[in-house]
């Protein structure tokens, strides 16, 4: 019998939801023996191979490529989770939402502090994707059918979130491990 695939991927994030994962320790050995990892930064797999039980999504849309990763994964996966702050609302990244993006760009390339650019332009190379008006969660690009909330959730909260998904069962999270009091 063949295991049921997840995908997981980083958009607009720190990756510290990937690190939670992670962090489920001894139980990740559990999880290889109950999964087939697709396309994720855990295995390096590029590209996605076949259909997914399971997407993990990690951050918010703040360019065109995160928005393309997303819709591909949401082609790709049956049940679509978005994990952590970023995922769910945009997280830190979307603190830049209330300002401009011209101003942002400004203050990013050319006259920041720190800033030292020669050319006085901002970046626009073709190979660069292109920043949106303003980081969008998740839900608000493509269909989510499950939320982790956290910055980042608790590895235990991940595990029983991909356990019960696996299982067909409801997610029904106590709050214990959802709590941030």
């Amino acid at each position: 019998m063949t295991k049921p695939k997840i995908a997981s991927t980083s958009l607009c994030g720190c990756f510290g939801c990937h690190m939670s994962i992670l962090d489920i320790d001894d139980r990740i050995l559990k999880l290889v023996e109950l999964v087939e990892f697709d396309k994720s930064p855990i295995n390096d797999i590029k590209r996605f191979t076949d259909r997914c039980l399971v997407g993990l999504i990690e951050g918010g849309c703040a360019n065109q490529e995160n928005v393309k990763v997303l819709r591909e994964f949401r082609s790709h996966c049956d049940v679509l989770v978005s994990v952590g702050d970023c995922a769910t609302m945009g997280g830190i990244p979307a603190m830049r939402n209330g300002i401009p993006l011209k101003e942002c760009l400004a203050e990013a390339y050319l006259d920041g502090p720190t800033v030292h650019n020669e050319t006085g332009r901002v970046p626009h190379d073709e190979e660069l994707p292109l920043i949106l008006d303003k980081v969008y969660p998740c839900h608000e690009v493509v269909k989510i059918d499950y939320h982790l909330p956290g910055c980042p959730p608790p590895a235990d909260a991940i595990w029983e979130a991909v356990v019960a998904l696996l299982n067909n069962k409801p997610l029904d999270l106590p709050y214990e491990l959802l709590k941030y009091d």
